[in-house]
């Protein structure tokens, strides 16, 4: 008995030791304590860094810090700033990319314009400590980006500025970190410091925005169907990243950060990949790394001194002061809502990441001294509480802009309902390619399921044919749930296909149809018989599709639209489709057509308040369709506008295009529209 208690007095000596017990301690906090705070209406991310300070070394002292905690601190840390750029839409913030410029020359700029000047003057701090403590001030960490992205309102153009500033503003950082260490050492800023920062950030750059992209298409392209060595791949870009950015005399949350924009385009944000990355870091690395932060913090420091509390108050007002003076200017200069100000604020204020990196290495190099450090901890307690408030309470309000914004007529029309898409079989084979471009295009606002409809001739067999059809399609049911998006598996008993389309169709109300592209008929034109008679007993959008590459190893989307389509039923829903393909891959939309055309496409997209990547060729000689072949490279999707008979933009030339596109375009992903 007394040897049992010893061992059991062993294990819950204070700090813990037990890795099991630490480990269940810290799932135990991330489960149970936003559960318990979340009645009063305090943050998850407030609670996660205050539930560090009390079982920390300086509260309770439950636990130490040590490698393990520091390991998960940053793998937390890393995914933040990872799935900031991963998630960062990059068609917005190309044409945003002044904007992002502009704001993080007042974020950057202003806090260490006010920071100087305080440190060297007010608080009497020597050259380098008032530099690199001023310079402090300019870092910010997304903390709070996960309050946003949950809202809904990550695709913000103030949320994109936002976040696109951060890499400028926390690489210019740590790079003055990188010059005052050099400038402390022996031997100063020589031309050789210099040459040598030079060259190992341009390799650095170099092999992230040139090798990492390439290596992960191919292995994305020839890795397709072992979908859970995806998500090890990806982990293995972004620490390798991480190292090599280190390598390259900067901080590894840079690294982690170019590893997202790197792989932003090949990871659609409707994917099970990306749902799994998601999943990992809300659950488990990001809050390991709030609970590692409040572990930090030692309260104590408040009442060491008169200098100590002058210091922590001086730092955290001049940090505030200075992120929400560059919010201000940004409202100013772009003439934001008050609810935009607020969000970049939020976004802006929070310090942890490169603030830490900062100052500890400023510690250790002794260029600041304590009392820096420990307002440090404190500034960060108070910004990550400052920027949580103040980022909630602004996502909250610019999600019900968002929603009041939307014009009536918009909300009137087929493309705002809550959408139905159907998704016909013919052949199970290229049932996987189509349900990935149907989670693609779909309206994530919906609750609807993506129906798959198969048709079984009405014979003795129909009842065995429609389990056996059942049973082969439960493994792609998996796939979708991977996506989070609900599937509705139905078969259905017809002597005729397409008559079993079109019912099906009406009792869903379905507002499109996506179908492989047709089989060779023998005829002389791709829509034969079969495929004419669906067409003409589904009065619905039609999308035929043929692919045999991954959908995000595409480039550009290049359509073509006969003249009036704008005048025909189905004309907003194919644009904003085309919209939501650009936006979930990340790539530029080259759109030909007629000036009318264009010109009732930007009036659309105006209403829906969106920023989408389109570049305009006029374009009406559907003779010599192949002139734009021109334009049209191996990786490019090409997607034809066409037109049912007896419809204003009918055109009887139309229906030799599909046949062309498959004699020239061989290698491409081609997509027909016909609208309803």
């Amino acid at each position: 008995m007394n040897e049992f208690l010893e061992t059991l007095h062993h294990e819950f000596e204070l700090p813990l030791s037990n890795p099991v017990l630490i480990f269940a301690l810290i799932l135990l906090i991330i489960l149970v304590s936003p559960i318990l705070l979340r009645r009063i209406n305090i943050p998850g991310i407030i609670v996660l860094i205050v539930s560090g300070i009390i079982i920390g070394p300086y509260g309770v002292g439950l636990l130490e810090q040590n490698t393990a905690i520091d390991l998960f601190s940053t793998i937390g840390l890393l995914y933040i700033m990872f799935i900031a750029g991963l998630e960062l839409d990059m068609n917005q913030f190309k044409v945003n990319r002044n904007k992002s410029f502009l704001f993080g020359l007042f974020t950057f700029a202003l806090p260490l314009a006010i920071g100087f000047p305080v440190c060297f003057y007010l608080l009497g701090y020597d050259f380098n400590a008032s530099f690199l403590t001023a310079s402090m001030f300019a870092t910010h960490t997304l903390l709070t980006y996960p309050v946003v992205s949950k809202m809904g309102v990550s695709k913000n153009e103030a949320v994109a500025i936002t976040v696109g500033g951060t890499i400028l503003t926390d690489t210019a950082v740590l790079i003055i970190l990188a010059v005052i260490m050099g400038n402390a050492q022996e031997g100063g800023l020589t031309a050789d410091f210099w040459l040598k920062l030079i060259i190992s950030l341009s390799i650095f750059c170099a092999i992230m925005f040139l090798v990492v992209p390439r290596i992960a298409k191919w292995f994305f392209t020839s890795m397709e169907k072992e979908k859970h060595s995806h998500y090890i791949f990806v982990l293995a870009v972004v620490f390798l990243s991480a190292f090599l950015a280190e390598l390259a005399g900067v901080e590894d949350i840079i690294g982690a950060f170019l590893a997202g924009l790197a792989l932003n385009r090949l990871i659609p944000h409707s994917s099970a990949l990306m749902n799994r990355i998601e999943f990992m870091g809300n659950s488990l690395f990001i809050p390991f790394f709030l609970i590692s932060v409040g572990m930090l913090v030692d309260i104590s420091v408040i009442f060491s001194g008169y200098m100590a509390i002058v210091v922590a108050a001086t730092l955290s007002i001049v940090a505030i002061s200075g992120k929400w003076l560059a919010a201000f200017f940004t409202q100013l200069v772009f003439k934001y809502s008050s609810s935009q100000r607020k969000v970049i604020f939020g976004l802006s204020s929070g310090h942890a990441a490169a603030t830490l990196a900062v100052i500890i290495v400023g510690y250790n190099a002794e260029i600041i001294d304590e009392n820096i450090l420990n307002g440090t901890i404190i500034l960060i307690l108070v910004t990550s509480v400052v920027a949580t408030l103040a980022t909630e309470n602004a996502a909250k309000k610019m999600a019900a802009e968002a929603k009041e914004v939307i014009p009536e007529e918009i909300k009137k029309s087929e493309s705002y309902k809550m959408e139905s898409i159907l998704l016909p079989l013919a052949n199970i084979t290229n049932l996987e390619k189509l349900l990935d471009f149907s989670i693609l295009i779909r309206d994530k606002s919906s609750s609807n399921p993506v129906s798959i409809l198969t048709v079984v001739p009405n014979d003795e067999q129909a009842e065995v044919n429609i389990a056996q059809a059942r049973t082969k399609l439960e493994d792609f049911v998996k796939q979708a749930s991977a996506t989070e998006t609900d599937v509705d598996v139905t078969a259905t008993i017809d002597k005729d296909i397409a008559n079993g389309i079109a019912r099906k169709s009406k009792e869903i109300i379905a507002d499109l149809i996506v179908m492989g592209w047709p089989t060779s008929s023998g005829e002389n034109k791709v829509i034969g018989d079969k495929m004419s008679k669906i067409i003409n007993q589904t009065r619905k959008t039609i999308f035929l599709c043929q692919s045999d590459k991954p959908w995000a190893t595409h480039q550009t989307i290049i359509v073509a639209a006969p003249p009036r389509s704008e005048e025909m039923d189905g004309f907003e829903l194919w644009v904003k489709k085309l919209i939501k393909m650009a936006e979930e891959l990340s790539i530029p939309i080259v759109m030909n057509c007629t000036a009318e055309t264009q010109s009732a496409i930007e009036t659309f997209i105006d209403k829906l308040n969106l920023r989408a990547p389109f570049s305009f060729n006029t374009f009406s000689n559907w003779e010599d369709f192949l002139i734009i072949a021109k334009d049209v490279g191996p990786e490019d999707i090409l997607m034809l506008i066409t037109a049912r008979k007896g419809t204003v933009a009918y055109l009887p030339i139309l229906e030799q295009i599909p046949r062309k596109m498959e004699s020239y375009f061989e290698e491409n992903t081609k997509i027909i529209v016909l609208p309803h």
